[in-house]
C-alpha cells in the first residue's frame, strides 16, 4: 500500500493508495473540471495563464487587461481547474482546433516544429483536419505547484509521481487537466491530440496512463522541447485501472457542462 499526499496550496493530507483506490472521489474532494464555454469562464482562463506565463514566468508580456490571450484562442476549446474548497481556479488548459475556412492556417506546433517533425512517424498534413488538434497553454498557479524549485516551470510532475507502489505524492492537477482534455477532445470528435512539451513531461504522463509519442527533434521553445502525439480513443481504453475512476469523474464534470 503506497502513500499519496494530496496538494491543496495550503496543506498536504497523506492518504493510503491501492490499486483499487476510488481516486475519483478523493479528486472531487478537492478540484472539479471546469468547461470554458462561457466569455466569463474563458477569462478566468486568459487571467490564470497571465499569472503563470506573464507575471510568474514572464514567458510573455505583461497585459494591461490582465488576461493572455493570443490568435489561437478564437478556435480553441479551454478548460479550467477549480480549488473546490477556495473556489478559485487553479489550473487551464486548451485544445487548439484547425480552422477549416482557412486552409492556410497551421496549428502552433505545426509552424514551431515545422524542421523538427520526424513525419515518416505520422504527418499532420496527411490527417483529416477536423479530426487533430493540439493541447498547449496547460498551466498551474504558483501556490499549487507543489515542490521546491518548481516555480519555474507552468505545470510540474517528477520522477517519484509516475513510480506507482512507492510513497509519493499523487499527482491530480496536472493529471486531471491532461484526463479533462482527453474527455474534451473525444467528445468533440477529435481523435489526435498534438502538444510540444518537456522530454521528461512526456515520459512522466506516458507513466501515468497517458500515453505521449514523441515524434520528433527537441526544438528551443522557451527551453527544450519535443514534439508528441496522443490517440484519445488508446488513452482511454489503455488507461490503467487504478485510473479509471479518476477519468470517470472527471468526464463527468464535463458531460454535465455539455449537457
Amino acid at each position: 500500500m503506497l502513500q499519496t499526499t494530496i496538494t491543496n496550496g495550503l496543506e498536504d493530507r497523506a492518504t493510503p493508495v491501492s490499486e483499487s483506490l476510488d481516486l475519483g472521489s478523493i479528486f472531487h474532494q478537492y478540484f472539479e473540471i471546469v468547461p470554458a464555454f462561457s466569455s466569463a469562464l474563458k477569462d478566468e482562463v486568459y487571467r490564470v495563464r497571465h499569472q503563470v506565463y506573464c507575471e510568474d514566468l514572464k514567458f510573455e508580456s505583461m497585459r494591461q487587461d490582465g488576461l493572455e490571450t493570443d490568435e489561437h484562442d478564437s478556435n480553441s476549446l479551454h478548460l479550467l481547474m477549480r480549488s473546490v474548497k477556495t473556489g478559485e481556479f487553479i489550473g487551464c488548459t486548451r485544445i487548439v482546433r484547425p480552422r477549416p475556412d482557412d486552409r492556410h492556417y497551421h496549428l502552433p506546433f505545426e509552424r514551431t516544429c515545422a524542421k523538427a517533425l520526424d513525419r515518416s512517424i505520422i504527418d499532420p498534413a496527411e490527417l483529416p483536419r477536423n479530426r487533430i488538434a493540439e493541447v498547449s497553454r496547460l498551466a498551474v498557479v504558483a501556490s499549487y505547484r507543489r515542490r521546491k524549485g518548481e516555480a519555474n516551470s507552468p505545470v510540474s510532475l517528477a520522477d517519484e509521481d509516475s513510480e506507482i507502489g512507492k510513497s509519493r505524492r499523487f499527482p491530480y492537477i496536472p493529471l486531471g487537466l491532461y484526463l479533462g482534455t482527453t474527455e474534451l477532445a473525444r467528445i468533440s470528435g477529435i481523435d489526435t491530440l498534438f502538444v510540444l512539451t518537456e522530454r521528461r513531461q512526456a515520459v512522466h504522463f506516458s507513466k501515468l496512463g497517458v500515453k505521449l509519442q514523441i515524434i520528433g527533434e527537441a526544438i528551443e521553445h522557451r527551453g527544450e522541447r519535443v514534439p508528441a502525439v496522443m490517440n484519445v480513443t488508446s488513452i482511454i481504453d489503455e488507461m490503467r485501472t487504478i485510473f479509471h475512476s479518476l477519468y470517470h469523474a472527471i468526464a463527468a464534470d464535463i458531460q454535465r457542462a455539455v449537457t
